[in-house]
């Protein structure tokens, strides 16, 4: 698809009951239900249950920091970034600090990072999927990144204190889950993040794309 002189490439998961959910978590599952059709209504009306972190989606400060910021107060400008791709595809198990080194692009204060890595190119990761190690996210802090997204449905997977998730926040970085990275090659793009506005709450499902630059 194209915008004017610039190319979109849409980054997010679509959402319906049958999607990849995180660890495959059944209770995680959305539920979408038909209220009123046009067999008994001169209208149709659906709703969804579901997860506030189901499929693309922005975790905020309040997810794992008590007192923090909730998803609402993120700005306008936060939501609209220059950002960089980087192909990590070739790690087999959590990003490190040292696989960041070795990345083509370089990583520079401000940068929103995406990181497509092999989960782009699974159906469903399930349980084993590529996460970024905490050495990883102190690389990104000590160069000052304002966002980190990840095509996984969380950016860490099982670590004790959640340490990724609570050093980035901590420090305001936008955490983004839950991408489709698979045909985006490393480079450099304009992020377009447009989540709900939803009072208070920890996370908020967004719709994400590319605009080419």
């Amino acid at each position: 698809m194209r915008m004017g002189d610039k190319k979109v490439y849409d980054i997010s998961m679509t959402i319906e009951p049958s999607m990849p959910v995180y660890k495959n978590r059944e209770e995680l599952r959305p539920e979408i239900s038909v209220i009123s059709d046009f067999k008994k209504n001169q209208v149709y009306q659906s709703s969804i249950s579901m997860n506030l972190h189901t499929g693309t989606h922005i975790d905020a400060p309040l997810h794992m920091i008590e007192g923090g910021e909730s998803a609402d107060q993120l700005s306008l400008e936060q939501l609209y970034k220059h950002c960089k791709v980087l192909d990590l595809s070739g790690v087999d198990d959590g990003i490190t600090d040292n696989d960041l080194k070795k990345t083509g692009l370089k990583i520079e204060e401000d940068d929103f990072i995406l990181l497509k890595t092999r989960n782009s190119f699974r159906d469903n990761p399930g349980e084993d999927f590529i996460f970024l190690k905490s050495s990883g996210a102190d690389y990104f802090l000590e160069r000052g990144i304002s966002g980190v997204g990840i095509d996984s449905l969380g950016i860490e997977r099982a670590q004790p204190g959640h340490p990724t998730h609570r050093s980035l926040l901590s420090k305001r970085v936008v955490l983004l889950e839950g991408l489709r990275l698979k045909g985006i090659e490393e480079g450099e793009y304009q992020l377009v993040l447009l989540p709900l506005k939803i009072k208070g709450v920890e996370a908020l499902p967004a719709r994400a794309f590319l605009l080419s630059i």
